[in-house]
């Protein structure tokens, strides 16, 4: 059926932005957090400079926030439980953390039925 079949490849396609988008969120929101540790956080302490701090640590509490948002709306859309999610979450609080987990995101991505 041609209408069956065109939902089912807009709905794949849906799937790959979303976690497509989960994956750039993630990977800006985990830069975000190594400039906070390795950079800010450095010149708050070691050079008297607190205000990197201010401005990097308000960026990525915005980007943290947006990060789980994302997370929250993949989560709906691929109809996935908490325990999936956490893992990405868990992931965002960790330096790095979103780069490891994004190996995951891409296999999923491949996974998902390809667009016709």
């Amino acid at each position: 059926n041609r209408i069956s079949h065109s939902f089912q490849a807009q709905s794949s396609a849906l799937k790959r932005r979303v976690l497509q988008r989960l994956r750039v969120v993630g990977a800006i929101e985990g830069t975000s957090t190594l400039l906070l540790f390795f950079v800010a956080m450095p010149l708050k302490y070691l050079a008297d400079q607190p205000m990197a701090v201010s401005i990097v640590g308000a960026i990525h509490g915005g980007l943290f926030l947006l990060y789980c948002a994302t997370l929250a709306h993949a989560m709906k859309v691929h109809k996935r439980q908490v325990k999936w999610a956490m893992k990405f979450f868990v992931a965002a609080l960790l330096p790095f953390g979103p780069f490891v987990v994004d190996k995951s995101l891409k296999h999923e991505i491949g996974e998902l039925p390809a667009n016709d």
